[in-house]
């Protein structure tokens, strides 16, 4: 028996079975995320402001998720577990500005379900093509314009280390590693999760007037059921894997095994990216029909 050529066949094995399990994993988000956006675009009776924000969505997770996946099977394959610094910087932006931009989506879909539901007449008037656009733009510069101070913040200290015991670059996972004082990083990043929060804040209190709406007509239960709360499930889910990362990185115990680590840092680039699209891929009538369609082969 050679116990180190065992143990090498065993890390072979699990390395593997890793690797075809994160495969499968992007393989999901590029179907389920690539399926809703193309029928979003080629279906005219999508062309809503409410599908057209899910549109934005999905595109959001693609793009955030492309900074992760890919870069993580090679690693897995080559066996290289290194970074670039430039790469890092990198990947830190597009992670936390997709992140960031999924919260100002699900704000403005937030906004358009309030205003269908609880102003109807008004919708139309107010909820122009221009108008879409602008937020569409708005909902993806600010987060641009947030994540790109904390990256050139971080980016600016001087580090003394260059091991970072995660899967991927973070914020905080550089931030620990600075030999100067981060102070007015941690000042800095703690504004930008309050002003996040913040959109929690608003989407939970525009709520308020379209559960009192909805209860008053049936036809307003419906429009709630098939558009609020899967839009509600997308916050938990969004909401709760982030809250998951950030208060790992910050508060998280050495002690944990590295299981639970990898899990909870990989956790809000996987279940969101999946879950998202299809909760409302079965929930909304029109999606989950168009959808039927195509594979029943009637275009």
């Amino acid at each position: 028996m050679d116990p180190e050529n065992d143990n090498k066949g065993i890390l072979i094995l699990n390395e593997g079975l890793i690797f075809t399990f994160i495969f499968l994993c992007y393989s999901l988000i590029w179907i389920v995320n690539g399926a809703l956006i193309l029928v979003i675009i080629l279906e005219e009776k999508l062309h809503e402001p409410m599908y057209i924000f899910l549109c934005n969505l999905c595109i959001n997770s693609l793009y955030g998720t492309a900074a992760f996946y890919p870069k993580f099977l090679y690693d897995l394959v080559t066996n290289n577990h290194t970074i670039s610094y430039a790469g890092c910087i990198l990947q830190v932006f597009v992670i936390y500005s997709y992140a960031s931009t999924d919260f100002s989506i699900l704000a403005l879909m937030a906004y358009d379900r309030y205003l269908a539901i609880c102003r109807p007449l008004e919708y139309h008037s107010v909820m122009t093509k221009h108008k879409v656009v602008l937020l569409v733009c708005f909902s993806r510069l600010v987060p641009w314009l947030c994540q790109t101070i904390v990256t050139i913040m971080t980016s600016l200290l001087q580090l003394c280390d260059s091991h970072i015991d995660k899967l991927y670059c973070s914020n905080w996972s550089i931030v620990k590693l600075s030999c100067n004082s981060i102070t007015a990083n941690n000042i800095v990043g703690y504004i930008v999760i309050l002003f996040y929060f913040c959109h929690d804040v608003f989407i939970m209190c525009s709520y308020v007037p379209l559960l009192k709406s909805a209860v008053k007509s049936r036809d307003g239960r419906k429009k709630f059921t098939q558009t609020c709360v899967p839009h509600l499930f997308c916050l938990l889910n969004v909401t709760v894997a982030l809250l998951f990362d950030l208060m790992y990185a910050r508060y998280g115990s050495p002690s944990l095994s590295a299981g639970v680590k990898n899990f909870m840092a990989l956790q809000f680039l996987l279940f969101p990216p999946i879950l998202n699209p299809l909760i409302y891929g079965l929930k909304l009538t029109q999606v989950r029909n168009r959808l039927l369609n195509v594979f029943k082969g009637k275009g």
